[in-house]
């Protein structure tokens, strides 16, 4: 279907900019009072935090390990097809490709217009058209090149880290620690386990990355070792972070905050803290906006090698002077503008959290059936303490499944229809291709 391979552009930095960037959203700078709330003190927030990471390690390391063993494009949808059958493969795909994956960047592109307002105040229509035209642009750039959507995820993610090094680095020397002094029963809050839940949101997106194998420099090698060193540094920023803020603001003024990382820049910067954190915010968007479409389209373009979708010609078609899935992104892109304009991102995205994670945490617990099916090659990456790291894993993920479920069951299964009616379109194209 394709007229020539991906080129291999994406470097180790590249790469590993992708994991942290599209992890660190908005969520780090409004997520701490929430948390902190539920767990009910700064000491129990501070170990939901941890758990979650180690939750979220524990599937990143399991995962690598799949993704060293089957390194090509597409990452989850690949691996659930190699692994369980080309049938939820091919769910998760149309959920990706049609719904999840576009949805996401519409709510980034959005994202980043709304924070921009703080500067510059726009009207609803404004703020969708600034949408629309960041969107734009991102999507050219990595139109012609994969390299430039490198060079801006690098740029985005550190840029977005200044602010957050900024705050640990001041906070954790500042000399009271107000937030650490205020200290709740864990019963006035929702509880530990909602605590460890809503961490679990702020990390989610690392695995994106392996939907981008097929153009990674040596993606057995580098694969794990930059999911791995992604996801520890996520780790370490998050606990550290949240440290700074209950050294500079106290207990009832991190849970009443909206947006606690503002709060705390305004204690440490004075009246500049807001626009510090603001402009923060706004990189931060762009940074996992442009994560959020580069990954994005390598999964339809995964699809249509395989024949699995309509105009599979046409999607899985690599430009022939810019070597990138140009017809992907434009297709993705296209999609996240009828989200911007109808309002409906959040909606759906909502709906397919329960659907995602399912396919997640098979994702994980895939690892035990690659050994099975894959012997290890010499020198190949193995999850380090199995099968306890995946386990662990798969706990998590089990956990979540059955919160979503019990918070919202109608939600659930409406998700789980729409997944479903991609079911005639696999059968279809199965014996179209047969």
């Amino acid at each position: 279907m394709t007229n020539r391979p991906l080129n291999k552009s994406v470097n180790f930095v590249e790469a590993l900019s992708i994991v942290i960037g599209v992890i660190i959203g908005s969520g780090i700078f409004l997520k701490p009072g929430i948390v902190l709330n539920n767990a009910g003190s700064p000491w129990m927030s501070i170990l939901a935090w941890v758990a979650g990471g180690i939750i979220t390690l524990a599937s990143a390391l399991s995962v690598a390990e799949i993704a060293s063993a089957i390194p090509k494009s597409g990452g989850l949808y690949t691996y659930l097809g190699e692994l369980y059958g080309d049938i939820f493969g091919f769910l998760l795909g149309w959920v990706q490709t049609i719904i999840s994956y576009p949805a996401s960047v519409g709510a980034l592109a959005i994202a980043f217009a709304s924070y921009s307002g703080y500067f510059l105040p726009m009207n609803g229509l404004q703020q969708k058209l600034l949408a629309v035209a960041i969107l734009a642009f991102i999507l050219i750039m990595n139109v012609i090149a994969t390299k430039y959507g490198g060079i801006i995820q690098t740029l985005a993610t550190v840029g977005k880290l200044i602010p957050v090094i900024g705050i640990i680095g001041f906070g954790l020397f500042s000399g009271d620690a107000p937030g650490f002094s205020g200290i709740h029963a864990a019963a006035t809050g929702a509880g530990f386990g909602v605590a460890v839940l809503g961490t679990l949101w702020a990390y989610d997106g690392w695995i994106g990355v392996t939907n981008m194998a097929g153009e990674i420099k040596n993606p057995a090698q580098t694969l794990p070792k930059v999911i791995s060193i992604g996801v520890i540094f996520v780790i370490c920023v998050y606990v550290l972070f949240n440290i700074a803020i209950f050294k500079v603001l106290s207990f009832e003024a991190i849970v009443s905050s909206k947006a606690p990382g503002a709060d705390a820049a305004n204690a440490l910067f004075g009246s500049g803290g807001g626009v510090f954190i603001t402009a923060g915010i706004i990189v931060s968007v762009l940074g996992a906006l442009n994560g959020y479409l580069m990954t994005a389209a390598r999964v339809p373009q995964a699809m249509a090698e395989r024949g699995q979708i309509p105009f599979s010609r046409v999607f899985g078609k690599i430009h022939p002077k810019f070597g990138t899935p140009a017809n992907a992104l434009i297709f993705q892109g296209a999609l996240a503008v009828i989200y911007i304009f109808s309002g409906t991102f959040d909606t759906l995205t909502d709906l397919l959290i329960f659907v995602l994670w399912i396919f997640f945490t098979m994702g994980v617990l895939g690892v035990f059936l690659l050994r099975r099916k894959f012997p290890a090659a010499k020198g190949q990456y193995r999850v380090p303490l199995y099968p306890i790291t995946p386990l662990i894993g798969v706990v998590g993920g089990g956990y979540i499944l059955v919160s979503t479920i019990i918070s919202n069951p109608v939600q659930s299964f409406i998700g789980i229809g729409i997944t479903l009616i991609g079911l005639p379109l696999y059968f279809y194209m199965n014996r179209k291709t047969a």
